[in-house]
């Protein structure tokens, strides 16, 4: 028989969060993109599986299972010139309920000269009573080239849960030769999830970045897609290419981002551990 003991109310030790830190340096060498360093600490995992695909592929890993308030996550990339990396994460990450504080999840990554990055992380699901903060920032050169996926999740579909309490406030800064092209600090509360200049009902939203030299030259490409069930726009100007869509649901949504990163990516595959 299991005894489930209540938390003792006299009990104030502090409760164990987790602290991780992992990056990766990349060089090329006789023509190919090539590991020039890993480092990685506490709950965070950089790993690079075998793929059948010209450039390596990262893949970051929070062994925690998730973020919750007082969690201290960073990720880093450094690509050096010439060279193309996909990076992803290994699952959809999950911000649980955070009792005390908000969980915080830093990423840098630096592009130099004609270098090409693929940062498409699997979907972040909130639970209701999450607190995150997340920050990304990404450095790139003139000439290099970003495409950059990401999707966020309302709840948990299956459980029918309803997000009540939720405070989620995620900035996207991404510098282009020392110069801001696209900085967009996000925030997210109960009270802009079912208005009808925020979500309106939306359980899944994406945003999908792709800043290149050519990038208006995608444009009408993803305009001739459509998904049924998802709502999409698109724009470009000034070597960039913005997408935005959002779903009543996770599924509909992450194929509809997968089938715009295909496209972006010229048909390459997605990574292997991508789950569509």
């Amino acid at each position: 028989m299991l005894d489930l003991l209540a938390p003792d109310p006299e009990d104030h030790s502090p409760l164990q969060r987790s602290r991780g830190s992992a990056s990766a340096t990349f060089t090329r060498r006789s023509g190919q993109t090539r590991l020039d360093g890993l480092h990685q600490s506490g709950c965070a995992k950089a790993m690079l599986p075998r793929t059948h695909e010209p450039c390596p592929e990262v893949v970051f890993l929070n062994t925690s299972g998730g973020i919750t308030g007082g969690d201290r996550l960073r990720y880093a990339l450094d690509l050096g010139p010439g060279t193309q990396v996909v990076a992803a994460t290994q699952t959809a990450e999950r911000a649980y309920r955070s009792p005390a504080g908000a969980g915080e999840v830093d990423l840098a990554f630096a592009l130099g000269a004609g270098a090409r990055l693929d940062w498409l992380p699997q979907e972040t699901i909130l639970f209701d009573g999450s607190d995150t903060r997340r920050s990304t920032r990404i450095d790139m050169h003139a000439d290099s080239t970003l495409l950059w996926a990401e999707m966020l999740v309302m709840g948990r579909a299956a459980m029918g849960e309803t997000l009540n309490t939720i405070n989620l406030l995620d900035r996207r800064e991404v510098m282009r030769a020392g110069k801001p092209v696209f900085v967009e600090p996000f925030r997210l509360s109960p009270a802009n999830l079912t208005a009808q200049a925020g979500l309106s009902g939306a359980r899944a939203i994406s945003t999908v970045a792709f800043l290149a030299p050519a990038a208006k030259d995608a444009l009408e490409p993803v305009r001739a897609l459509s998904f049924d069930g998802v709502q999409m726009a698109a724009s470009a100007w000034d070597g960039k290419l913005i997408i935005r869509a959002r779903a009543p649901d996770a599924q509909p949504l992450k194929k509809a981002v997968a089938a715009l990163v295909t496209t972006l990516r010229r048909g390459a595959a997605l990574p292997r551990v991508w789950q569509v």
